[in-house]
């Protein structure tokens, strides 16, 4: 069926979270297919900030740790975010890197697995996610052990301590069964810890029903916290009395007794590490209470149908320009982006910044479109694929200056 503007323009008119792109500075013009790697701006977070800086930092000063509730934000903004995840009251908390709560998960995780030395995860994986699992190894006298995608469920075994997965990979989007791989997990004695970073704020997930161990995310995608914004630790209510090893003062059981000799808080507080970053804090808060605000099965379905009209206009549109599509085909198996591998995706992609349309590059070959319901159109999509449409007809990409690797891409 070859889409037309009138069938853009009535699912846009159709779309019940249509209102919510009003919450975004978005400039005129732009279309922002890159929130799976920095969310838009809320406008709230702007007031919020203003508060933050000019009357509880410039005014309350220390007295804000408990006049503006500081203190409590890791566990308030924790529970908060337990809400998007299926997870209990008091089983999130709030605070530090991905990389760090990385690295806190699985040291937790092995605190429990006695005699057993093997950590697992996948080729391919986000680069921190085996990072800090091989750094862990060295540092630990472990085994880390890297295995293909699909080789994962075979490679649990009685010496297996830890599965460190992503839900959503990052290149292709491909949905892991997070109950089905933590059941088959379980059957070996093998305990999880899941990365969310794509997942939370993008599609729906149930820590609880899953029955998952312990899981991380990061708060400045799909959770539009901020450049660099505080991420998140989740840790099951049965393995609250895990070690994970990084014993910062914010993880004591009384932290202002000053006492010498570290003891760990109970619950979800023995997670934390350091003097949680306030300002950082305080817009994750707003992002997460915007999403609050959406009905998250609204969002996916909204998801899917954004995505599969990228992938429809792609083929009828850019067919001819040697686009392959990575991402699985069927809509359920698949995060909120989409990608599409070229020889020469890096200069395109350049390219298609200068013509606002923002996207990533990703290597080798691959140009990464971040689908988030909550600010982008139907129409929104269509432009974008027609401005990419035009940046192949007429070569546009085939420039020097599109093809010199920034720093970031």
């Amino acid at each position: 069926m070859t889409i037309t503007p009138q069938h853009i323009a009535e699912m846009d008119a159709a779309d019940p979270l249509a209102h919510f792109r009003d919450e975004f500075a978005i400039r005129e013009g732009l279309i922002y297919l890159d929130g799976n790697s920095l969310g838009c701006l809320p406008k709230r977070t702007v007031a919020r900030m203003n508060r933050a800086v000019t009357q509880e930092w410039a005014e309350g000063l220390i007295t804000s740790w408990l006049g503006a509730d500081w203190v409590n934000s890791p566990t308030r903004i924790g529970d908060k975010i337990g809400e998007l995840l299926g997870a209990q009251a008091g089983e999130v908390i709030a605070g530090e890197s991905t990389s760090i709560n990385i690295f806190k998960a699985l040291t937790a995780a092995v605190s429990l697995q006695e005699g057993r030395r093997v950590l697992l995860t996948e080729t391919g994986n986000f680069p921190t996610d085996n990072y800090m699992m091989q750094g862990l190894a060295r540092f630990g006298d472990l085994e880390c052990r890297e295995v293909e995608p699909d080789a994962v469920l075979d490679a649990l075994d009685e010496d297996v301590a830890v599965l460190l997965l992503t839900q959503v990979h990052y290149k292709t989007a491909r949905i892991r069964d997070m109950a089905q791989v933590t059941a088959k997990a379980h059957e070996k004695g093998v305990l999880v810890v899941w990365d969310l970073s794509h997942s939370a704020g993008a599609i729906e997930v149930d820590l609880n029903a899953s029955n998952a161990d312990f899981a991380v995310g990061c708060g400045y995608k799909f959770l539009n916290g901020g450049p660099g914004a505080p991420a998140f630790l989740f840790a099951a209510r049965r393995h609250h009395h895990a070690d994970p090893v990084l014993s910062g003062w914010f993880g004591h059981a009384r932290p202002f007794d000053f006492d010498g000799q570290f003891e760990p808080a109970q619950g979800i507080d023995r997670f934390q590490c350091g003097t949680p970053p306030v300002l950082g804090m305080s817009a994750l808060e707003e992002g997460v209470d915007l999403m609050l605000e959406a009905d998250m099965s609204a969002l996916r379905q909204k998801s899917i149908a954004l995505s599969e009209l990228f992938v429809d206009l792609m083929e009828q549109r850019c067919g001819e320009y040697g686009f392959e599509f990575i991402c699985p085909k069927n809509s359920a198996e698949r995060g909120s982006q989409v990608a599409f591998a070229h020889p020469e995706a890096y200069a395109m992609m350049q390219a298609l910044k200068a013509r606002d349309v923002i996207g990533d590059f990703r290597a080798p070959d691959i140009m990464r479109f971040g689908i988030t319901p909550l600010y982008l159109s139907f129409a929104d999509i269509a432009q974008g694929v027609e401005r990419l449409r035009s940046i192949c007809q007429s070569r546009e990409w085939d420039r020097a200056e599109y093809r010199t690797r920034a720093a970031v891409t």
